[in-house]
């Protein structure tokens, strides 16, 4: 009876401790603050306004067609960096083609979404005056995200060109 209740005893002390580290990885993934909010609202704008501008500029004629330089990297070893796809990836997205875009690097149309639902939410939340608290708040957790598919596209796409000999880049 008494061996039965320690182990009782045991298992709920360890499940206490469980949740303190599930309470702790919480708290220092969804952590967040007022001011990186802010800031990152502020660039947002500044990127948005830069993107109008080249956007008005490029198809004013003023600017000449943009010639991109291959990936140095690629050029050199065969392989693909983390980044390889991802201005394909971003013209494909600018003409409607998100799977296209997808398909390129999946990072461009995470990107676009996780910045625009902070940006939309955001200036919802301000210019409610914080009466609809539907703000994104920044979280280091959205940058592990990013990471994630850049490095697993990065070896998905390195490993299909070793492997099976296909270029899914041409």
């Amino acid at each position: 009876m008494w061996y039965g209740l320690n182990i009782k005893f045991s298992n709920a002390r360890m499940a206490k401790s469980r949740m303190l580290w599930f309470e702790k990885w919480v708290e220092v993934t969804m952590k967040t603050d007022k001011l990186l909010d802010k800031c990152f609202y502020i660039i947002g704008w500044v990127f948005i306004a830069i993107g109008v501008g080249v956007f008005a500029i490029y198809h004013a004629g003023i600017l000449p067609s943009i010639r991109i330089a291959p990936c140095m990297i690629h050029s050199m070893t065969g392989y693909y960096c983390p980044g390889c796809g991802g201005t394909r990836a971003t013209y494909a997205l600018l003409h409607g083609k998100i799977i296209t875009s997808l398909y390129y690097h999946p990072i461009v149309v995470y990107g676009v979404v996780v910045g625009g639902w902070f940006m939309i939410s955001q200036t919802i939340e301000r210019l409610s005056r914080g009466k609809l608290c539907i703000g994104m708040r920044y979280r280091d957790l959205y940058l592990w995200i990013a990471l994630a598919i850049a490095i697993v596209n990065c070896l998905v796409k390195n490993l299909v060109l070793a492997i099976i000999g296909i270029a899914l880049l041409g």
